[in-house]
């Protein structure tokens, strides 16, 4: 994939189962999920096969030394049905502030629960692994797109506060809108300044419009592009301001039908990619439960493969693919004050008008190669930067982000103006 290629797309899938702000108010209507369209099916026995990222994040090590346990993380999505074999016991009680019919635990897309499992799923019955399997799930039900009997004005300012409100320390968001809201950005400023990390993915219209995505645009937000097995930028990975790092998101399967009895194979697209990036941040936490989310979110920023390796950000992959591992199993990544912040020139990350050039089409600094190692240590890892453009990276995948630390335990993340 070249730097002139661009990326696309959006969502669908149930039972009880979005630096700078655009000068117009929300339009009305249901916010989209930032998952791709359903593929042909997968038997549940098959899907864990199809998630390819485990490996090469090296999940299984990790969990040897963190498994997420003791950090919720709050889903305001469609719902989460907590009866999946890979659920039980993970969800916790929630909110419903969809206006539809039922409740937290009724999910009328299968999205929700799709993210629920990515992040902390246990796999049991065939279902889907999560990254996090010791994580605890809050559910917050979101008036998405396709939620049935919900209204049409949005009501996603009340969900991410009613996240806010809960002790869940990260905020999960598998969705979005290209309008900004000014209730929507108070919402989640409010929840910022609760000591909340907060993580969304930058859209599927990466091959269409193209535009900010709200709420991962908002610079508390960590904005969540999607890449591939080969560490490519998938196509429609919305790009811009508002990428700060990548994640896994293509070719992960999903709830595709109503009953939840079927996975499909496809994109899980920006959603996923989210999903997966709070899972990582729920890893780390864990380990340092003592940390705030400053600490977390400074040593997320300080581990991606773009900052180890001094590369220059890109709006396609922002400062590149997290890496968890990097701290759950070779303790890399410095915490810092509690109640120092990050900003643009506080010396914590590169910052320099040089540091932004590649988004104007000068070539990226480097290749930021591991002289061929992975982290298993045995194969080339899949994901690799070319030199010319920055949409596809040399990376060990694992999930970060890059922040800008607010005092107060507030936090806002660092974002190159990037195009």
């Amino acid at each position: 994939m070249t730097a002139g290629e661009n990326r696309t797309a959006m969502p669908r899938n149930t039972r009880r189962l979005r630096r700078r702000t655009l000068p117009v108010l929300a339009a009305t209507g249901a916010w989209a999920v930032c998952l791709m369209g359903a593929a042909p099916a997968a038997v549940a026995e098959d899907v864990q096969s199809k998630q390819w990222y485990l490996d090469s994040m090296q999940a299984e090590q990790m969990w040897k030394v963190s498994r997420g346990e003791g950090i919720k993380v709050a889903v305001v999505d469609s719902g989460v049905n907590p009866s999946t074999p890979s659920l039980e016991g993970q969800v916790l009680p929630g909110k419903d502030l969809s206006g539809a019919s039922g409740d937290a635990y009724d999910d009328y897309l299968g999205h929700g629960t799709t993210m629920a499992e990515l992040i902390a799923g246990t796999g049991k019955g065939g279902g889907l692994r999560g990254l996090a399997p010791g994580a605890k799930i809050v559910p917050i039900r979101n008036n998405l797109k396709g939620v049935q009997g919900g209204p049409k004005e949005r009501q996603s300012a009340q969900a991410i506060r009613a996240a806010a409100n809960t002790d869940a320390r990260i905020i999960n968001l598998s969705f979005g809108s290209e309008y900004s809201d000014p209730q929507l950005k108070e919402a989640v400023k409010y929840a910022a300044e609760k000591g909340k990390l907060l993580i969304a993915g930058t859209g599927n219209d990466g091959e269409g419009k193209n535009r900010p995505f709200y709420p991962a645009a908002y610079p508390e937000v960590i904005g969540v592009g999607s890449i591939d097995a080969q560490g490519e930028v998938s196509k429609y990975s919305g790009s811009g301001n508002h990428v700060t790092v990548v994640s896994p998101g293509s070719d992960i399967p999903k709830w595709c039908d109503k009953t939840l009895k079927t996975y499909c194979d496809g994109d899980g697209g920006t959603s996923a990619a989210t999903a997966i990036a709070s899972a990582s941040a729920a890893l780390i936490w864990s380990k340092h439960r003592d940390w705030n989310a400053n600490q977390v979110g400074r040593v997320l920023v300080g581990t991606t493969d773009g900052v180890m390796e001094k590369r220059s950000p890109s709006k396609y992959v922002g400062y590149g693919a997290v890496r968890p591992r990097l701290n759950v199993l070779e303790g890399k990544g410095t915490p810092g004050n509690p109640d120092r912040p990050a900003f643009l020139d506080n010396g914590d990350f590169d910052t320099s008008k040089a540091a932004f050039e590649e988004s104007a089409g000068t070539p990226a600094k480097g290749d930021g190669a591991d002289s061929g190692k992975t982290d298993a240590g045995s194969q080339a890892d899949p994901a690799k930067a070319s030199s010319g453009d920055n949409t596809t990276l040399w990376t060990s995948l694992g999930i970060a982000a890059a922040v800008i630390v607010l005092g107060g335990g507030a936090f806002a993340f660092l974002r190159a103006r990037r195009g």
